[in-house]
């Protein structure tokens, strides 16, 4: 009922994934949430965040930012990391899925998204054909419509932690 909204992984942090283990398995694009993702919401890139994407663009990956947000908090966001983007990107909607894919020129066999969010990045990916890792928000300050929402995703990784038993 619930499973198609479940991760494909589902991890504590963004900063703990094995991304030269996912370059090995033939990853080459990277498609990121920013808040609560990569840094709390509406924070600069901090220096974790820029290490990260040295170490990324060291490894070979392309990467793409999506983000609901509208440019001047993404453009912010970037301008010390300096990869592509895309802002009001209206996820789960597949269109800047697959835009930003375009943009990375890799497709749905070697792009993979990590977001925090069940009902708009992680089944965004889903339905875009893209392989996605959940991650645990960061920080629990959130807008009050992301509050929401996190309630019902407790009801969902519910049944996805028992669906790995």
């Amino acid at each position: 009922m619930f499973d198609m909204f479940f991760p494909d992984r589902y991890v504590a942090s963004t900063y703990v994934i094995d991304f030269e283990k996912l370059f090995e398995e033939g990853y080459r694009g990277l498609i990121f949430d920013i808040d609560n993702t990569l840094v709390p919401h509406g924070a600069p890139a901090d220096q974790r965040a820029l290490s990260l994407f040295e170490r990324l663009k060291n490894i070979g990956f392309q990467c793409c930012l999506i983000s609901n947000n509208q440019e001047p908090r993404v453009k912010m966001f970037n301008r010390d990391i300096q990869v592509d983007y895309i802002y009001n990107a209206h996820k789960p909607s597949t269109k800047n899925y697959v835009k930003a894919m375009e943009i990375m020129g890799t497709d749905r066999s070697n792009s993979l998204f990590i977001g925090d969010q069940l009902f708009t990045d992680v089944w965004g990916a889903k339905r875009a054909g893209i392989g996605n890792i959940l991650v645990k928000p960061i920080h629990p300050k959130e807008e009050i419509q992301i509050v929401f929402k996190r309630y019902l995703e407790r009801i969902v990784l519910h049944f996805y932690k028992r669906s790995l038993r």
